[in-house]
């Protein structure tokens, strides 16, 4: 398992184009979204607007790292019986998706710290250097969640279905959650949704950071009971997984 890992992470790190957007993309969004606004309160949040989209698009960037990257991956080395030559070893499924999930990790960092580096200079988001470091390993924490998906859906889907099926659930977990504009501005019902999606929960943890606490229990739990159920289903679909080159 530890060899895979490694052969996992430095794949990764190696795939140019992919850490560009994915460390990059966070950051050009965070620009163009909070960038011409003023830095008013966020209604609801007790939040400036820069610090809200600091969160938000932290979280939305290490989303796009873990979700798109292992999804799109798993499926063509399905394709191309990679994964069926695993399964041949002694290699258990939890190793498989803790690889996979390692891996997205390494991209996942790098483009929270620079959307911090961005908020700081751009819009003057000023934390105490606990809260920083908390901010971090929440976000980061956090991203282990749809790391789990990722290698999920890229099981459920085929290689020619896996990037729309990725998509349609990126963005609407992304805008259902909260990533791209605050829940509060959505109808009563839409909030009540929202409250019980892992976009949700996710952002709230750097948000609980930001206002100088600590996350909320609720939160935390609907994290870890989401990653249980991706991390379990996605090492069950790949024991099962009977796709051949």
């Amino acid at each position: 398992m530890n060899t895979l890992i490694k052969l996992e992470i430095t794949r990764t790190l190696r795939n140019k184009k992919f850490m560009f957007f994915s460390v990059i993309y966070p950051a050009v969004l965070f620009l163009v979204i909070a960038g011409p606004q003023d830095n008013g309160e966020v209604p609801g949040t007790d939040l400036s607007l820069g610090a809200f989209y600091m969160v938000a698009m932290a979280s939305f960037g290490a989303l796009t790292a873990v979700l798109m990257g292992n999804s799109e991956k798993i499926a063509k080395e399905r394709e191309k019986g990679w994964v069926r030559q695993l399964r041949l070893t002694a290699l258990p499924g939890r190793g498989y998706v803790l690889a996979k999930i390692a891996s997205s990790a390494v991209v996942a960092l790098p483009s929270i710290l620079i959307v911090f580096v961005v908020a700081g200079i751009s819009k003057g988001v000023r934390l105490e250097a606990w809260q920083w470091l908390a901010l971090t390993g929440v976000i980061w924490a956090g991203s282990l969640v749809f790391a789990a998906l990722g290698v999920a859906v890229g099981y459920l889907a085929s290689g020619d279905a896996v990037r729309p099926v990725t998509m349609i659930l990126y963005f609407a977990l992304s805008i259902l959650g909260g990533l791209w504009l605050p829940t509060t501005t959505y109808p009563r019902w839409l909030q009540n949704i929202a409250e019980w999606l892992p976009t949700h929960a996710y952002a709230a943890l750097g948000q609980a950071v930001e206002l100088g606490g600590s996350p909320h229990p609720k939160d935390v739990a609907i994290l870890v009971a989401y990653f249980a159920l991706f991390a379990g289903g996605a090492a069950w679909l790949y024991r099962k997984d009977t796709l051949k080159a």
